[in-house]
């Protein structure tokens, strides 16, 4: 237990810690490695990682240990209980076939959202997400429709502990900027970027609520740029993509 919170296993914390710290830059580490990575101790961090292997959750060469394909099965569970991830499928098909733009939902975790479904265009896009992608919330349509719903007091504190670095010449960095924009973005009920996080890319996003009326969710279409003007986006997309959540939301409310 944890001498801080009796509620809390450290075992247990330390060792969520040490998952997460494998990723794309870090698929495969030593002992030392994954010691530097998470702050344990390499005796810790070695009892961790055979513990993993022995469980199945990670294999090694005898030097560097990576995960395997049984740690799916810690995030599909969270799929798995998502009420909108089947019945959202349907819709999101039928937006990107319209509009021949790829669709994604995502959810807030932290400062990132996570992609949980992804519908792509028929026509290769310059960049790919699949489900579980993650992606900063503050310069994503996403991000910011998520961001706009939280309350006023988790809002500041995300801000508090958030570098709005400059992504391109078009991310919006100063905090009362931000703070405007999601005004905005509360108010319209939606969210437009134009190359904030990759130059090239514009995208559109709308909530999709809970049966309460929360926000669980944002749907998106993204487009390139070059073939997508802003005025485009937001008179012929926008109000598809409205519809679209509001049909997502109207699914979830009767599963109730």
């Amino acid at each position: 237990m944890s001498r801080e919170d009796p509620d809390v296993i450290d075992s247990v914390e330390k060792a969520l810690r040490l998952l997460q710290s494998f990723s794309g830059e870090a698929p495969a580490m030593s002992v030392s490695e994954a010691a530097a990575a998470t702050g344990l101790t390499r005796a810790t961090a070695r009892r961790l990682l055979l513990t993993f292997e022995r469980l199945g959750f990670a294999e090694t060469d005898g030097r560097r240990f990576r995960l395997t394909a049984r740690v799916l099965r810690l995030g599909y569970g969270y799929l798995a209980a998502l009420p909108f991830w089947e019945h959202a499928q349907s819709h999101m098909r039928a937006l990107s076939d319209e509009v021949r733009e790829s669709s994604s939902l995502a959810t807030l975790d932290g400062g990132e959202i996570v992609y949980v479904a992804r519908v792509p265009a028929s026509r290769m896009m310059t960049i790919t997400f699949n489900v579980g992608s993650r992606l900063p919330a503050y310069p994503t349509s996403m991000g910011r429709v998520l961001l706009a719903a939280l309350p006023a007091a988790d809002l500041e504190s995300y801000l508090d502990r958030t570098e709005l670095k400059r992504l391109t010449a078009n991310t919006i960095t100063d905090r009362a900027a931000l703070e405007a924009e999601l005004a905005r973005v509360a108010e319209q009920g939606y969210a437009l970027v134009d190359g904030e996080r990759e130059e090239g890319v514009r995208s559109a996003a709308a909530p999709v609520r809970n049966a309460g009326g929360g926000v669980i969710a944002a749907l998106n279409v993204s487009a390139n740029a070059a073939r997508v003007s802003v005025e485009k986006l937001r008179a012929e997309f926008v109000p598809r993509l409205l519809e679209t959540a509001d049909a997502i939301t109207k699914d979830i409310a009767g599963l109730h």
